[in-house]
């Protein structure tokens, strides 16, 4: 894994072939918004009217109008003749008088012919926020070698709320030079019709819930959006003991073409395994399940064993071992294909302090010996985000219990092998099964952390949200609004929540337009369904509460994105030990607005990092992107992102620039989505960004801005090499002294039941706990009164 400062090498990438060039856009407005566009106009020192040098890093450098210009008189050269790090740029100047004046909402098509020597140069904007100032936005387009003047064009995202003016220009981070003359900046118009609604008024505007008429064959509580468009669902055992003394472990492939389940031979418990997609789109599954409970003895426990599911076989193959058990592990994908994990539960029982590297260009785990190691427990099932730079921002998010010791939050650097604490996350040790999400797009480094409970105590859980902006020097965690409020059945039907109730087991899904759907939860450590469901909009930073799935999604749920735009949930297994067979599909607004764009062709399907990619479309789109498919558990998806591609528009034929940075799309298969301007996105195309070989040279680095390098948190390097950390028996919040294997009575009762035994009982009973027999000779919540082995039986309760 590549160090936040010192980053990968990007190979230079072949442009089109000169059959598929680009002609100008056809703008909007023939006003071009840049002053001094060919550098014509001398300024008060070196540089140009409403021109001014930028950049940063250890580098040497040189700024120089030139004669050789592509019209005119002048143009403007860059030049790095030295680097360590860093870049330089020549920039329009941040101030009133020069920066173009911009709408929010609106796009903007920006052009300018160049020659470069390197390629490593691209075209980055900054924009001008009303409150904040002015700040890096984002890295629009790579510009490739090119000897005589070419031209490059590009489209903007949607300007953010509260950007009033935008400053732009061209930046070189590799040895070599970029010339650059006759800037362009135009505003796109607004052709787009209004939208017709397909549905009820109602469906319209919230959306629509369908229970599928085929059930989900296993007990699944793994899901992996696969890249030829079907799901992968991993049962194991499906926490089920019996299943588990039998050796029958299953797994389903879901065709939503046609609305099948295939059963797939299970070679292992993956009840409780890690998964993430390989950059060749296998998956890699890893740990699970060695053994349940025993009242008085050990807890769970997680073997060493690894596999591989193949899509195009359908099967699991073996992969070496991990180091150590893992027991709900984390797995986060790096930007060079390689898979870091972390946390669970080891063999014995106890936490592992093992961090796990699976080497994508080897096809192994490696051994202990090459992995760093800070010996840190992060817990079960942390959510570790991959940044922009390369490391790691752990978002407070997990499952079981009370969060890490410190502020909950951090950023993890493995090359220097160290810890910061990141401030801010509210109410640390009640994020219990929260969600924790990269928000749209990837490139504004912006996390959304939501919900969560704490099933050692069972209080209410929350409604709390927080965003942090990890593009900030020294990012901080900021109150987000509160999760919109929906029923909860207590036992007795569906009733309004009150107060600061919330909802544990949150799920939150990235949709094609932009915006977060969060949806399913529970009150109480599995009990008390919660529905609710809400639309985030990260502009606005905003829930819009939208139609309800009509299925409770409690515990062993799962939430996720289809290739046709629609979001597909399963699963719940609340205390009792019962499953949730019913799968639902959401259908969100946008797909009752009238006709989808549609993707006519994608001219190449292999990407490479800083590549054109040229697709046609049916009409006008205002924005594509890349969605990584999910591979999501326990509200949990750390590699869940979406990589916003600017466009260069020539009528129905749009080329797309791909980011040179590997850290904000790690290589794999991805959806590509085009969406119009009322958010109607088509039906994803996919598209396989290669991994390691365009990584492979070593002669220039891809831009990376420096951020999140002013942290003030305590830091911690390395810890003294030990074996585990001790967890408590009671780590998955149940008392194993009562009933089978897969019930689960809680440890601590929500807090509206009263300590006693009828009223524990009478709980108990409301919810379907049926005969409950006493495991061993203890009886710790006193349900086995009359001490006949059986709990909450008449003699219990008199």
């Amino acid at each position: 894994m590549t160090g936040h400062r010192r980053r990968t090498a990007i190979l230079a990438v072949v442009g089109l072939t000169s059959g598929l060039l680009l002609t100008t856009p056809q703008p909007a407005s023939a006003a071009n918004l840049v002053k001094n566009p060919g550098f014509e106009t001398a300024g008060s020192g070196d540089m140009p009217y409403c021109w001014e040098k930028s950049g940063w890093g250890d580098n040497d450098f040189t700024f120089e109008t030139v004669g050789d210009a592509h019209s005119g008189g002048r143009a403007m050269k860059v030049e790095l003749t030295r680097r360590a790090e860093g870049d330089r740029k020549a920039l329009i100047t941040e101030s009133a008088e020069c920066a173009p004046v911009v709408t929010a909402g609106k796009q903007y098509d920006l052009g300018l012919w160049y020659k470069t020597t390197t390629p490593d140069a691209s075209l980055t904007l900054f924009r001008h926020d009303a409150a904040a100032g002015w700040q890096y936005w984002t890295d629009l387009k790579t510009l490739q070698t090119a000897g005589s003047w070419t031209e490059a064009t590009v489209r903007t995202p949607e300007v953010p709320v509260g950007t009033d003016r935008i400053s732009w220009g061209v930046s070189v981070y590799g040895t070599g030079s970029a010339t650059t003359d006759d800037y362009t900046m135009e505003q796109v118009a607004d052709p787009v019709p209004d939208p017709v609604c397909t549905g009820t008024p109602q469906e319209c505007a919230d959306g629509r819930w369908d229970v599928l008429p085929t059930q989900n064959p296993v007990r699944s509580m793994h899901s992996v959006v696969l890249n030829n468009g079907k799901v992968l669902l991993i049962a194991g055992s499906g926490n089920d003991e019996s299943m588990f003394e039998a050796g029958t472990f299953t797994s389903a492939v879901y065709d939503p073409a046609n609305g099948t389940y295939k059963v797939i031979p299970t070679p292992k418990d993956m009840f409780c395994a890690g998964h993430v997609q390989l950059q060749d789109g296998r998956v890699l599954v890893m740990s699970g399940n060695k053994a349940y409970p025993v009242a008085g003895g050990h807890g769970y426990e997680g073997f060493k064993d690894s596999y591989v599911f193949d899509p195009v076989t359908e099967t699991y193959s073996k992969t070496n071992d991990m180091n150590d058990g893992h027991w709900y592990p984390s797995a986060t994908v790096l930007g060079n294909g390689d898979v870091i994990s972390f946390g669970g539960l080891r063999e014995d029982s106890t936490g592992s302090v093992t961090a796990e590297l699976w080497s994508d260009a080897e096809q192994q785990w490696l051994p202990l010996w090459r992995v760093n190691q800070t010996w840190s427990y992060w817990g079960l099932y942390p959510s570790m985000i991959l940044m922009q730079d390369g490391r790691l921002f752990y978002s407070g998010s997990h499952v079981f219990g009370n969060n890490i010791p410190g502020t909950g939050s951090a950023i993890y650097d493995y090359s220097a092998n160290t810890i910061t604490q990141v401030p801010g996350l509210q109410n640390k040790d009640e994020r219990d099964q929260s969600a924790s999400v990269l928000l749209p797009p990837a490139q504004d480094q912006k996390v959304l952390t939501l919900g969560g409970g704490n099933i050692d105590s069972n209080p209410d859980a929350g409604r709390l949200t927080d965003v942090i902006d990890l593009k900030s020097a020294n990012p901080s965690y900021v109150a987000g609004p509160p999760i919109p409020q929906g029923t909860v059945d207590l036992g007795n039907g569906p009733v309004a929540q009150t107060g600061a109730q919330g909802k544990m087991y949150v799920s939150a899904v990235l949709l094609p337009d932009g915006k977060v759907l969060e949806t399913g939860g529970a009150l109480h450590n599995r009990a008390d369904p919660v529905y609710e469901s809400s639309i985030y909009d990260p502009a606005a930073n905003t829930f819009d509460p939208v139609a309800v799935d009509p299925e409770a999604r409690g515990y062993h749920s799962s939430a996720f994105l289809l290739p046709d735009g629609r979001v597909m949930t399963t699963g719940d297994n609340p205390g009792n030990g019962t499953w949730n067979h019913d799968v639902s599909i959401y259908t969100p607004p946008y797909l009752l607005k009238g006709e989808r764009p549609t993707i006519t062709s994608v001219i190449d399907t292999e990407w490479t990092y800083g590549d054109t990619q040229r697709i046609t479309v049916d009409r006008a789109i205002a924005k594509a992107e890349l969605i990584r498919p999910a591979a999501v558990t326990h509200s949990s998806d750390p590699n869940q992102r979406f990589v916003d591609l600017p466009l260069s528009v020539d009528g129905d034929n749009v080329d797309l620039n791909v980011t040179s940075n590997p850290d904000l799309a790690p290589p794999g298969w991805y959806m590509l989505f085009a969406v119009d301007a009322n958010g109607v996105p088509s039906v994803a195309k996919w598209v396989h960004l290669q991994g390691p070989s365009a990584l492979a040279a070593e002669t220039a680095s891809a831009h990376v801005h420096s951020f999140a390098d002013s942290l003030r948190g305590k830091v911690t390097g390395p810890a003294e090499k030990r074996t585990s950390q001790q967890v408590g028996p009671t780590v998955s919040g149940c008392d194993r002294h009562y009933g089978s294997i897969n019930v689960c009575v809680p440890t601590d009762f929500p807090p509206t039941v009263r300590a006693t035994t009828k009223a524990r009982c009478d709980w108990l009973k409301k919810n379907d706990y049926g005969r409950l027999k006493i495991n061993g000779k203890d009886d710790p919540l006193k349900l086995d009164r009359n001490g006949d082995g059986t709990a909450c039986g008449k003699g219990d309760i008199r």
